[in-house]
């Protein structure tokens, strides 16, 4: 996990003049369009977080939801960042997580708030520009993640992936990127990613996987 002052100074430039408010929601929408395909058959698969199975995807993302919506109205319980249980409908447990972010960071003055992110450090609170850009990179590669997992395609458009890409060239790299718990692996080297590829293996994913 990157230290505090590596996880302070990280999007602060790359948020300035995009909608990140509109580029999340777009981001989220597009992972709960993905994960209405998921069966019960498709948790079990290997996903490009090398950690985790579908089942495990989900469950971070939805605790990650939940626990940025909580933030977002200044609520510092860790608890609520913690992953649960999966129901009988992966898919409607999804979606409620996603819609609950999505309506967390459409109230009035969201960006002008400050978000305690515990996940990210128990001293600080973060701008709220800044802690829906670390959401918002997250989603776009999720995304990613789910599609890649279930074989479908997934796209942006050119404003959403431009933006998304000024985030992820402010994610610190080097060594951080190997400490148990970082948020992304080392940047893969890939000849010729460009767009939704060059994101993902900038933010250590391979645009071939599971080659």
């Amino acid at each position: 996990m990157a230290t505090d002052s590596d996880t302070r100074d990280v999007h602060v430039r790359a948020v300035d003049e995009v909608d990140l408010v509109a580029f999340n929601t777009e981001a989220v929408r597009t992972s709960i369009d993905l994960v209405a395909h998921v069966t019960r058959a498709d948790l079990s698969k290997p996903t490009p977080c090398a950690d985790w199975t579908l089942h495990g995807l989900l469950t971070h993302m939805i605790a990650q939801h939940y626990g940025f919506a909580a933030a977002a109205r200044g609520d510092q319980d860790p608890v609520l960042w913690k992953p649960r249980p999966l129901g009988d409908d992966p898919a409607a447990d999804y979606r409620a997580a996603a819609e609950h972010v999505i309506a967390a960071f459409a109230e009035d003055g969201v960006l002008d708030r400050e978000f305690p992110l515990p996940e990210f450090s128990r001293r600080y609170l973060f701008p709220g520009a800044q802690a829906i850009s670390f959401h918002f990179i997250d989603y776009v590669v999720h995304s990613w993640d789910v599609a890649r997992t279930l074989g479908r395609a997934v796209t942006f458009d050119d404003e959403l992936l431009k933006a998304a890409l000024q985030v992820a060239e402010a994610v610190p790299g080097g060594t951080v990127r190997l400490t148990p718990g970082s948020a992304f692996a080392p940047e893969v080297e890939w000849s010729g990613a460009s767009g939704l590829d060059g994101i993902v293996a900038m933010l250590g994913r391979s645009p071939a996987w599971p080659q």
